[in-house]
């Protein structure tokens, strides 16, 4: 009997055994029947998880005797796969769900709509699509096949890119990377050059158009651009990256990830650089001790140097100007001394750090908190001075008629003292002074190259306590706090050929002179240590600092049972702002540094998605807010002098969809209205009696209202269709009024108009189509075709310039269409081994368009036109015909 029983407990120590060995598989997309890596394999009913790898196998340990596997994946439909021992069990594929978003980050702070589930409209751009894609376009413009977004390369410098949702530009766009929100404290402003390396790490990239599902008190009135990166990978592997293109364009990447250790540490690192100066890096580490906490550190940045052909009106071309030297013009472009030169020039460096923690307080609530900071360092370069016979950097005096360069060596001889014949034809000397020197200044002759400085220091912490309430209920709470700290000021960047520059600003030292000593060459070098002093710096024209407070708390309740799913979230934030002003104001003067002012503003929402069954879904969601008004709004004149009439700025959205899902045939359609109230604008005055002063009118309104509509079908194994369709209608609603004042605050005139009723609001498309086809001939082959169409496209302006009751509206630029072409091909070499091919032909038939205008000029019938365009107008045009091929192994 002993016997018996001791074979009894070995046989069961046995089965045991094996049910605590791996369980491995593989994970593939049922798109292309190719890996998905980083897709999430979890024992269902337990925290124990693990991540694909490279080539998309997976090896999980579990201790039960059987279960269920749940793998999910960002941008497909989870699979749940029952399991009864260890092994493998072979491939589990998923199918494509563009807007299912589950498991890769910490959900307690990333807001992800889910489909047929969260009822905004959004869309979703993964990271197999982003690496096919990409190539040496701008993150921004792979948005472009999504309704409502107009994504252009504006300068076209690396990382100039902008994108505009529903009408709205970037300042009134929230964009978040992994749940922190990164638009501007003071202007709201995304500079996509900060994020050049986005590319290389991002798992997927959500649009939410409208007021999105963020619990934060955000700046999103357009939409929401959620970026989601790469987490701490748990599988040993790496990969190299090379790509190529046009205009010399090279990029090279190396990626690592150590795996998972016993102890739970995780590591994962990649370094990328650009062709030229920019470069960009990613560095994550995990750390899960248990299965009650989880830890993530992040740190990326993208410090980067290039030449840019924008910025103020005076320093881009005209329409004239590019079609006599081509597309691809810069206004800016010349050389010194034999090498490269420009007016304009951006550098900077903004590294983000996060430390994120989830913490499963128990089985019904989990608390996620994310710290992070960011200090970012550099700006931009721009000519300061008025040249000979106070001319203007712009002036064609300094250009070779051929080539429509500037000549910087010709400047540089004038600065240095010597009689010089400019195109003009004159003849110019700079006289010295009396010690003989040549000495430049902003209001004489000479002209120099300073460098404007945005540089800020930004801290947060974000905190999320999720509860589970029952199987249909359940609610956040959380707060979202900030500390931001902009500093502003100018230095001298290139004498070009001067003995030094006499500035007048500071009234602390009103007779500084800078000397070729005091320089600072806006390079690499001044922009890689974010810790610097500036100090020592010797400043120009200004220099002040801006500080920002945020408090802000939400909560969120929200109901689902598989038919209908509903929420109502809201948010408090208070706003404090403070200005200190360094040079207008004495060191000993109070007023130098300004009391904090202290705005509230908040919002609400909610909305709800019913599944009328399994192929059709509604939705329907509203909000409003309550906007604090941007830094300059509070502060105005670019002084210490508090904006009298603060006004909230309000915006209400509404928004209805449906859904179909047939299988092979999915289709939206959405219908949205968005009304923003109380913008501020302000606008200097001068009446007929010689009187100047300026008038606050807070009262502009506009209204974007549009309808949306996405189609995805599978012909067939081979053949694949994808479109969309966006029609909008955004305008200014009604005339705005206000009464201007002196200085000494006396009424110059009690009746301000701006007459902007029905002027349609530019810089965006409202009208945009696009069709994919993809076709699979053989396996691991995809070849791509896209067609895109943008129409009633307007010039950008300024709501200030329509004073006048004859003003012509907006100008409406000619519409274009552009044709891509793509090839993706995957090699295998046995285990984790695979190389990787991507080639891409942007704009194939070289079609010449106006992708933008910086001015809002109509032709008199006078002047030259350019497809009934004055070309007197400021544009840009779209580059032509461009390619880049990469490759990328991965091991």
């Amino acid at each position: 009997m002993k016997k018996m029983y001791f074979a009894l407990a070995a046989f069961l120590m046995t089965v045991t055994a094996f049910s605590q060995g791996p369980i491995t598989g593989t994970v593939l997309d049922g798109d292309t029947n190719t890996p998905l890596p980083g897709a999430t394999v979890m024992v269902k009913g337990t925290t124990n998880g693990t991540s694909t790898d490279f080539d998309g196998n997976f090896t999980i340990n579990t201790s039960a005797e059987s279960g269920t596997l749940v793998v999910s994946y960002i941008g497909f439909n989870s699979k749940q796969i029952a399991f009864t021992a260890s092994g493998n069990i072979g491939s589990v594929v998923l199918e494509p769900n563009a807007e299912e978003l589950e498991g890769v980050v910490v959900t307690g702070i990333l807001d992800i709509a889910k489909d047929r589930e969260t009822p905004v409209a959004v869309s979703t751009i993964r990271a197999a699509e982003i690496q096919e894609k990409l190539g040496s376009q701008e993150l921004p413009e792979l948005l472009k096949s999504t309704p409502s977004i107009y994504a252009t390369k504006t300068g076209g410098g690396f990382g100039d890119g902008r994108v505009n949702v529903r009408g709205f530009d970037s300042r009134n766009t929230a964009v978040m990377v992994n749940g922190i929100p990164v638009n501007d404290m003071e202007n709201g402003a995304v500079y996509w050059s900060n994020w050049a390396g986005l590319g290389d790490v991002t798992t997927a990239m959500q649009v939410q158009r409208g007021l999105g599902s963020s619990k934060l008190a955000i700046s999103s009135v357009g939409g929401t651009i959620n970026v989601i990166t790469k987490s701490t990978e748990k599988e040993e592997g790496g990969t190299v990256t090379l790509g190529g293109g046009n205009d010399g364009y090279l990029k090279t990447t190396v990626a690592y990830n150590t795996g998972k250790s016993d102890k739970g540490f995780a590591a994962s690192v990649l370094l990328g650089r650009t062709a030229g100066d920019g470069y960009n890096y990613f560095i994550g580490l995990g750390y899960e001790p248990n299965e009650k906490h989880n830890f993530q550190f992040v740190l990326t940045g993208a410090p980067q140097v290039h030449n840019q052909r924008t910025s103020s009106f005076f320093n881009v071309a005209t329409l004239a100007d590019h079609l006599e030297y081509g597309a691809k013009y810069n206004y800016n472009g010349g050389t010194l001394n034999g090498e490269e030169f420009g007016w304009r020039r951006n550098f900077y460096h903004k590294p983000i750090t996060s430390l994120t923690w989830e913490w499963k307080a128990s089985e019904k609530s989990t608390l996620s908190t994310s710290a992070y900071a960011s200090f970012g360092r550099g700006g931009g370069t721009g000519d300061i001075g008025s040249g000979p016979s106070f001319g203007f950097a712009s002036s064609s005096r300094y250009r070779i008629p051929e080539t429509g360069q500037v000549d910087y060596d010709l400047i540089s001889r004038f600065n240095g003292g010597e009689a010089v014949t400019f195109y003009d034809g004159n003849d110019y000397q700079l006289s010295p002074n009396g010690d003989g020197e040549y000495i430049t200044t902003s209001f004489g002759d000479g002209l120099a190259r300073r460098a404007s400085i945005n540089s800020h220091n930004w801290f947060g912490v974000i905190a999320n306590l999720n509860t589970q309430i029952d199987e249909k209920w359940s609610y956040d709470v959380g707060v979202d706090l900030r500390s931001y700290k902009g500093i502003h000021y100018r230095r001298m960047d290139n004498l070009l050929g001067a003995d030094g520059y006499f500035d007048d600003d500071d009234i602390n030292n009103p007779t500084h002179v800078i000397r070729d000593g005091d320089t600072i060459d806006s390079d690499f070098s001044s922009i890689v240590n974010v810790f610097k002093s500036i100090d020592d710096e010797e400043k120009i024209d200004y220099y002040n600092d801006g500080l920002v407070r945020w408090t802000g708390a939400f909560g969120q309740v929200e109901y689902t049972d598989g038919v209908v799913s509903a929420f109502v979230q809201g948010g408090i934030s208070n706003q404090g702002f403070k200005r200190i002003d360094y040079f207008n104001y004495l060191d000993s003067d109070p007023l130098q540094e300004t009391d904090w002012e202290n705005i509230l503003g908040g919002n609400i929402k909610g909305g709800a998605n019913f599944n009328l069954n399994e192929a059709n879904n509604v939705f329907f969601n509203a909000g409003y807010y309550s906007k604090q008004p941007q830094f300059d709004a509070v502060y105005i004149n670019f002084q210490n002098e508090l904006n009298p009439d603060l006004t909230n700025e309000k915006v209400l959205g509404l928004e209805m969809g449906y859904g179909l899902n047939l299988g092979d045939f999915r289709a939206k359609v959405n219908i949205y209205r968005t009304t923003w109230k109380d913008r501020f604008v302000r606008i200097g005055v001068e009446t007929p009696t010689g009187d100047e002063g300026n008038a606050n009118i807070n009262g502009v309104e506009q209204i974007h209202q549009g309808i949306e509509i996405e189609a995805d079908y599978r012909a067939s194994d081979v053949v694949q269709f994808r479109g969309m369709l966006s029609l909008g209608d955004w305008e200014y609603a009604g005339n705005a009024f206000g009464q201007a004042l002196d200085d000494d605050r006396n009424v110059i005139d009690p009746d301000v108009t701006l007459f902007l009723d029905g002027v349609k609001v530019g810089d965006a498309a409202q009208f945009t189509t696009n069709l994919e086809m993809i076709i699979r001939p053989i396996e691991d082959l995809k070849i791509s075709a896209n067609l895109y169409n943008a129409s009633r496209l307007y010039a950008f302006l300024n709501a200030e310039d329509f004073d006048s009751a004859d003003n012509q509206g907006s100008l409406r630029l000619p519409s274009y269409t552009l044709f891509d072409l793509g090839a993706y091909y995957t090699f295998g070499f046995g285990g984790n081994n695979k190389l990787s091919i991507a080639a891409n032909v942007n704009n194939l038939f070289d079609t010449e368009y106006i992708a933008e205008s910086l001015t809002n000029t109509f032709a008199d019938g006078n002047g030259s036109t350019y497809e009934g365009i004055s070309t007197n107008n400021k544009v840009f045009f779209g580059f032509g015909r461009t390619f880049n091929v990469s490759a990328r192994y991965s091991f």
